[in-house]
């Protein structure tokens, strides 16, 4: 019995639309006994049929113009560093990382939000070495990107 459920679930439209054909069918064999579809066939076959298509795009249209999306709205919560109110600089931390005064310096532009040609202008290096200082100075930080690395010199206590 649930499989016959199942069954005629999944196939509703299409039983509908079977049936409605048959009433239709039954309808159009009743009125040509009537001799009502003798004098006027070609019109009453053609109004049935532009009927039922009207019918099938309306219920298409709907179907279609449904809304299938759901708004799922989700809360994220994430720690935020406070600085505090007057800066200062580890130095332990600043040794124990193995940091360099170049590296340190490249970091606070990074903090400054100076693009790395920027950082290579202002600091009178190339291009190369300022990369070169950015990769060392994410690997001491263990960090891959650069606003990581900036969180994690504020929360060290190596840049204000």
């Amino acid at each position: 019995m649930p499989a016959f459920r199942d069954f005629l679930t999944r196939h509703k439209a299409l039983i509908l639309y079977g049936v409605f054909l048959a009433l239709l069918l039954l309808l159009l064999r009743w009125l040509e006994l009537r001799l009502l579809v003798f004098n006027h066939s070609t019109e009453m076959y053609i109004g049935a049929i532009a009927i039922l298509f009207t019918a099938l795009g309306i219920w298409l249209a709907m179907k279609l113009t449904r809304p299938k999306e759901k708004t799922i709205i989700v809360e994220v919560e994430k720690e935020v560093y406070v600085p505090k109110a007057e800066f200062v600089f580890n130095e332990a931390e600043f040794e124990k990382r193995g940091l360099s005064r170049r590296e340190l310096e490249v970091l606070e532009l990074m903090a400054a939000g100076f693009s790395n040609q920027e950082i290579g202008a202002r600091l009178f290096i190339s291009l190369s070495t300022v990369k070169t200082h950015s990769s060392n100075l994410f690997e001491k930080l263990d960090v891959k990107r650069r606003t990581q690395a900036i969180e994690r010199g504020k929360k060290l206590g190596l840049i204000p």
